[in-house]
C-alpha cells in the first residue's frame, strides 16, 4: 500500500515538472514572439501603391515643404527675441505677457490634440500584438511617466543652476568688496579720510538722525558699499508702492521690516525668477524637437503628394506658433548670446532636417510596420507629457497665479483671451495635420 501511494506521488511531481516545464517554454517562446512582432520591419497593411502616388511632385512638394516649414520656424522664434529689444515687446510689458499666454495655449493644444492622439493610435494600432499594445493604455501611461520625470528635471535642473548664479554671485561679490577695500585703503594713504567721513557723517545725520543702518558706523559714517546698498534699498522698495493698496500689501510690509532685508529678498527673488526660466526653456525645447523630428519624418517618408499638400500649410503654422511659444522662454531666460542662437537655430531646422531624412529612407522605409508603430508612439507619448506639464505647471500657472495677474483686471482679461485663442487656433490644426 505505501509502494502505490509512494509511487502515486512520484507519478504525480513528474507530470508537474513536465506541465511547469512546457508552460515556461511556452511563455518564454510567447515573450519572444511577442518582442518580434513589436519589432517587425514589415507593414501590415494591404495599400494600393498606385493610390494618389507621385513620386517626383512628391519629392518637389517636400522640398517646398522644407523652405516653407524652415522660413516660418525661424519667424516664429525670432519675432520674441528681437521683439525684447522693442519697448512694446520687452519681456516686462504687458503685450509679451498676453502673447506668452497665447504661446501657452498653443504649447498646450499641442500635447493634447496633436501629440497624444497620434500616440495613442500609434500604439493601439492593430498591427501590433494584442498582447501587451492592445491590453494597456501605453500612450497615456509613458505621457504620465515623462511628465514626472520633467518634474524631476525640473527640479534638479533647477537646484543645479541657483547654486551655480550663488556661487558666481559670491565669487563677484568678493571681487568687488576686495577692490572697494583696495580704493578705501588708497584713499587713507593719500590723506583724504577725514573729509570723506565729514560727506558721510552729514549725509547720515540729515537723513536718519534717530535711525542706524545696516553698515554705518558710530559718528554717522558709512562704508561705501553700506551707502550704495541703502541707496538700492530705497529705490526698490519705493517701486513697489506704487498702485493699488491692496497689491502692495507685501511692498509695505518689507519697507516697515527694513530696507536691507527688502533688497535682499528681491535679488533672491530675480535670481531665483531667471534661473526658472532657463530651466523652462531648455526642457521646453526638449520637449519641442523631439516631437519636430517625428513629424519631419513623417512627411519625408510619404509618397503621396495628396498627403504632403495639406500638412505643407498645417505644418508651416504649426511651427511658427511653436517657434512663438519657446521664443517667448528664450527671451525670459536672458541667455548668452550664443546659447540663444545656438537654441533658435535646432528648434528651426529639426523638422526640416526631419523632412530630409525621411525623404532619403523613404525607399526603404515602412511607416506602418510594427516597430515604426512603437518607436513613433512612445516616443511622442514622451513629448506629449513633457509639454502638457510645461504648459500647466511652467507657463499657465505661473503666469496667471502671479501677483501682477491678480492686479490687473485689464491683464486678466487680455491673457485668458489670448490662451484660449492659442489654445482653439492650434486645436484647428489638427483638422489637416
Amino acid at each position: 500500500m505505501g509502494f502505490i501511494e509512494g509511487h502515486n506521488a512520484s507519478s504525480s511531481s513528474i507530470i508537474i515538472n513536465q506541465i511547469t516545464d512546457k508552460a515556461q517554454g511556452y511563455s518564454g517562446s510567447f515573450f519572444l514572439e511577442m518582442i518580434s512582432a513589436s519589432m517587425s520591419t514589415t507593414s501590415c497593411k494591404e495599400t494600393d501603391s498606385t493610390e494618389c502616388r507621385n513620386d517626383s511632385e512628391a519629392f518637389a512638394l517636400k522640398m517646398i515643404a522644407i523652405a516653407a516649414i524652415l522660413i516660418s520656424g525661424a519667424a516664429g522664434i525670432a519675432i520674441p527675441l528681437i521683439g525684447k529689444e522693442r519697448k512694446v515687446l520687452r519681456t516686462d510689458s504687458n503685450l509679451f505677457f498676453a502673447a506668452k499666454a497665447f504661446a501657452a495655449g498653443v504649447i498646450l493644444a499641442t500635447g493634447f490634440v496633436h501629440i497624444l492622439p497620434d500616440a495613442t493610435a500609434a500604439l493601439t494600432n492593430t498591427c501590433l500584438p494584442t498582447v501587451p499594445w492592445l491590453k494597456f493604455p501605453f500612450a497615456g501611461f509613458i505621457a504620465m511617466l515623462a511628465a514626472l520625470l520633467t518634474l524631476v528635471a525640473d527640479f534638479v535642473g533647477t537646484q543645479f543652476y541657483e547654486k551655480k548664479q550663488q556661487k558666481q554671485n559670491a565669487e563677484e561679490e568678493a571681487r568687488r568688496d576686495g577692490m572697494e577695500e583696495n580704493s578705501y585703503e588708497s584713499l587713507l594713504e593719500s590723506g583724504l579720510d577725514g573729509q570723506i567721513a565729514t560727506v558721510l557723517g552729514g549725509n547720515s545725520q540729515s537723513s536718519h538722525t534717530n535711525s542706524k543702518v545696516f553698515g554705518e558706523e558710530e559718528g554717522g559714517a558709512m562704508h561705501i558699499v553700506g551707502m550704495r546698498a541703502h541707496a538700492a534699498h530705497h529705490s526698490h522698495s519705493h517701486s513697489h508702492t506704487q498702485g493699488k493698496d491692496a497689491c502692495n500689501s507685501h511692498a509695505l510690509i518689507e519697507h516697515d521690516h527694513g530696507h536691507g532685508h527688502s533688497h535682499a529678498f528681491g535679488d533672491e527673488d530675480d535670481m531665483a525668477d531667471g534661473v526658472r526660466h532657463v530651466v523652462v526653456s531648455q526642457i521646453l525645447e526638449l520637449g519641442i524637437v523631439s516631437h519636430s523630428v517625428i513629424i519631419g519624418l513623417s512627411l519625408g517618408v510619404s509618397h503621396s503628394p495628396c498627403t504632403i499638400r495639406p500638412l505643407l500649410a498645417a505644418l508651416s503654422f504649426h511651427q511658427f506658433f511653436e517657434g512663438f511659444a519657446l521664443g517667448g522662454c528664450i527671451s525670459q531666460a536672458s541667455l548668452k548670446k550664443m546659447s540663444t542662437i545656438l537654441m533658435a537655430f535646432f528648434f528651426a531646422v529639426t523638422t526640416p532636417a526631419g523632412i530630409g531624412m525621411g525623404s532619403a529612407i523613404a525607399s526603404f522605409y515602412n511607416s506602418d510596420s510594427p516597430r515604426a508603430l512603437v518607436v513613433e508612439g512612445i516616443l511622442d507619448s514622451i513629448s506629449a507629457g513633457i509639454l502638457v506639464y510645461m504648459a500647466l505647471v511652467d507657463l499657465i500657472a505661473a503666469d496667471f497665479l502671479s501677483k501682477r495677474m491678480r492686479c490687473n483686471s485689464k491683464l486678466q482679461i487680455i491673457s485668458y483671451f489670448a490662451l484660449f485663442a492659442g489654445a482653439l487656433s492650434m486645436s484647428s490644426l489638427a483638422i489637416w495635420a
